[in-house]
């Protein structure tokens, strides 16, 4: 079993540190300190601005899946990789989201926002702090 602890404030480091005074050490342990990966509210926040794209947005004459918005948005905020595909045409190398840190759905929340500006989307959610995305 490999337990993980999310660290918000002192009192998290606390019970960690209660935590680590109760293994046992026989055995070489590996502690790694990382990022939060996506929370669900992300999650939600981007799903919901991805349908109002694909709902709103004519890309070069096509309508788009809110699947499709995702790649797009995630290719355009990690500068990614074409390649020509197997039976021509190209594929982008994707990124999954479900890997990404707040602070990467922070970039690419305020990437969606600008695009959003640019192409007259009206965003139909409430964010948390009841503002429209």
């Amino acid at each position: 079993m490999n337990p993980e602890y999310t660290i918000r404030d002192l009192r998290d480091v606390n019970r960690l540190a209660g935590v680590l005074h109760t293994i046992d050490l026989t055995k070489p342990k590996v502690v790694v300190i990382r990022d939060e990966k996506r929370p669900d509210i992300c999650n939600r926040k981007m799903w919901a601005m991805l349908k109002d794209v694909s709902n709103q947005v004519e890309w070069y004459g096509k309508k788009l899946s809110d699947e499709d918005w995702k790649h797009v948005f995630s290719s355009a905020l990690m500068k990614q990789d074409v390649v020509p595909g197997i039976d021509g045409g190209y594929v982008v190398l994707g990124v999954s989201t479900r890997k990404q840190s707040q602070k990467w759905f922070s970039d690419l929340f305020e990437l969606m926002h600008a695009f959003g500006a640019e192409h007259g989307v009206r965003w139909t959610e409430q964010d948390k702090w009841g503002g429209r995305y």
